[in-house]
């Protein structure tokens, strides 16, 4: 401990002066002196694991570690546990506990033309193991995951096992989005019971055995916000995380976000000791993340780096970068490929934000309308938080699973507004308070026509006056 930090002084990390003393009681009393510069490598190198961090650690307050629990109904304005949640899918959602034996999820055929398993860790990166347009969930299938952390296996086959998935983290999130057919009741009633029959199994059960039991985890306190654990919590969470994920010795990212620790006292391997760490500048992390998390969403809008970014986004490792992994953490974590989905945020013409003291409508001919092979739909968040705009309607999204009508010509005019206007399809209505909140609307594309994409264009919202309730 004491070594590295005398390191890191001469190169400039540290201003402390050093005495023949020992060096804990140093950084016990002073804070850590280190460059705006320096911070920001360290927010942004950290983002993608506070961000994971908070989603699974929310998820694990809610429901558990191996248990399955499943949505029977879309999700509404109340879910604050995930910036931007889909609310055109349901979800099966379990978070893994991999660190004393495999488990093995057993997943049903699902009845559905859109159906993605997604997993991920702390480090943000993301995989769809199974795809319905790739032939999953056609037939059940049981699945193992386990770590290089994992006790007491090593990868080898087990019998009635079909296929088994190394996971990145002992803390591993595994959860399924599926098209719930709303339009038809009977097949949405079959896609609700198939979500809800995943079993989870730990291998020692799965084995005929009695299911062992283990301690439970001390987690580090998520924050309420991301933003709100780089000032408060960050090298607990940091020091938590990296115990718990695997680190490649070849991968420059994971071996720079260790660099940007270990003058800060936290590398893996280690138990976490306030006495032993640096002290952070907590005014200096806050200013600095919220910083970071502003220009993440500002080039989320950019269409230069929309088109840079589109191809590494939720991405397995190695297939990512840093600017790409900053911007879909802070935006939204745990999205899907662009293969899978497209995610487009839309805005007003002329580049202006909008705000709910406006009211806008969105039009869309025949032709312009999203190229989805599956489905699309148009979701309203607010800008700052990526949260459901709440409205007593309970309408948050406009397409196939929430409702819309097209015109006589096969387009569509969606209306963002405190009144539903006359003649507007209540379908086709995004109710909004009239308050000073900034609009983030987005389209999402599942199973995106690539060919069509290339020459599609995100349609954008005209400013109206205010209108006229029916």
């Amino acid at each position: 401990m004491q070594r590295r930090l005398l390191a890191a002084c001469s190169v400039g990390f540290l201003t402390l002066s050093l005495a023949a003393a020992s060096l804990t009681p140093v950084l016990a009393q002073k804070v850590m002196s280190l460059s705006d510069r320096q911070v920001e490598n360290i927010v942004r190198r950290s983002y993608q694991y506070v961000a994971m961090y908070n989603v699974i650690q929310k998820e694990v307050a809610t429901t558990g570690l191996n248990k399955s629990v499943a949505n029977t109904e879309l999700l509404d304005h109340t879910m604050k546990g995930i910036a931007r949640p889909n609310n055109d899918t349901l979800y099966q959602m379990i978070t893994l506990d991999l660190r004393n034996e495999p488990v093995i999820v057993e997943y049903p055929a699902i009845d559905s033309k859109f159906v993605a398993l997604e997993t991920s860790g702390y480090a943000h990166y993301c995989d769809v193991p199974l795809l319905s347009a790739k032939g999953g969930f056609k037939k059940p299938i049981k699945v193992l995951f386990y770590t290089d952390r994992t006790k007491g296996y090593r990868g080898e086959k087990i019998k009635g096992v079909d296929r088994i998935i190394k996971a990145d983290g002992d803390f591993f999130y595994a959860f399924l989005r599926a098209m719930p057919h709303q339009s038809d009741r009977q097949r949405m009633e079959r896609v609700v019971k198939a979500l809800q029959d995943v079993k989870v199994v730990p291998l020692s059960q799965f084995n005929g055995k009695p299911a062992k039991v283990f301690d439970a985890p001390k987690f580090p306190a998520p924050g309420k916000t991301d933003a709100a654990v780089f000032p408060n919590t960050l090298l607990a969470v940091t020091q938590f995380d990296f115990n718990h994920t695997t680190v490649a010795p070849k991968n420059e990212m994971d071996q720079a976000v260790l660099a940007a620790y270990e003058p800060l006292g936290v590398a893996p391997g280690q138990t976490f000791d306030p006495s032993k760490i640096a002290k952070l500048d907590s005014a200096q992390f806050r200013k600095i993340a919220e910083e970071v998390a502003k220009k993440a969403l500002a080039a989320m809008s950019d269409k230069a780096v929309q088109k840079k970014i589109t191809p590494k986004m939720f991405m397995p490792k190695g297939e990512t970068d840093l600017e790409t992994l900053v911007i879909v953490s802070v935006a939204g974590p745990i999205g899907v490929p662009a293969y899978v989905a497209r995610y487009l945020p839309s805005s007003a013409k002329g580049g202006q934000p909008m705000n709910a003291k406006n009211d806008y409508v969105l039009k869309m001919s025949k032709d312009q309308l999203p190229p989805a092979k599956a489905f699309w739909s148009l979701t309203l968040y607010d800008l700052k938080n990526g949260f459901f705009v709440p409205n007593e309607q309970k309408k948050y999204s406009v397409g196939e699973n929430a409702g819309y009508k097209l015109n006589k010509d096969g387009g569509i005019e969606i209306y963002v507004s405190e009144k539903k206007p006359d003649g507007v399809p209540e379908e086709n209505w995004l109710p909004i308070n009239r308050s000073d909140v900034d609009l983030d609307p987005m389209f999402r594309i599942y199973e995106p026509d690539a060919k069509k994409m290339k020459t599609w264009k995100v349609p954008q919202f005209e400013m109206l006056k205010a209108l006229t309730a029916n």
